[in-house]
């Protein structure tokens, strides 16, 4: 996995959504998860259309 440089905004923000002692690569997998799911799901719908 490549090392990320993340400035203190990010940090903070990141820092918001922790669960517990939930690591920040395991933050940042559910983000892109979750922006995974919801990419397929507009482009599903967009064919839909």
């Amino acid at each position: 996995m490549p090392d990320v440089t993340l400035d203190n905004e990010t940090i903070e923000q990141l820092d918001s959504l922790r669960v517990e002692d939930e690591s920040y690569d395991e933050i940042i997998t559910e983000l892109i998860s979750i922006y995974q799911a919801t990419e397929l799901t507009l482009f599903k719908a967009g064919d839909e259309i």
